[in-house]
């Protein structure tokens, strides 16, 4: 009964605290890294190509088109995200990565 109780009070911790964690506020003090001249251009062409797709007419397009449409969406964003720098973590591999602590530590 104790470990029930143990393993619910942990994961509410978790559900507490998480949200708060992963909030991405920016400090003032922090600098952004810096693009180069390619990565710049780059950035402009995959702003320039979602403004076509977003003023596409997707009523008439067939159903495949627009699967096409949303995979290419979403290989532009993760481009960008790619290129603008940093790590990315779930909130799963994120109370994965604390759990297995958890339990090398005891």
């Amino acid at each position: 009964m104790k470990k029930i109780a143990y393993f619910l009070s942990i994961m509410i911790l978790f559900t507490a605290v998480s949200p708060a964690a992963m909030a991405n506020v920016p400090e003032k003090n922090e600098e952004k890294p810096e693009l180069t001249a390619e990565e710049t251009a780059r950035l402009d062409e995959i702003k320039v190509r979602v403004a076509e797709i977003k003023a596409m007419d997707f009523s008439s397009m067939s159903r495949d088109e627009l699967r096409d449409v949303k995979k290419e969406l979403r290989d532009l964003n993760k481009e960008a995200k790619q290129a603008s720098g940093g790590i990315y973590l779930s909130v799963g591999a994120i109370i994965i990565i604390l759990l297995v602590l958890i339990l090398l530590t005891n």
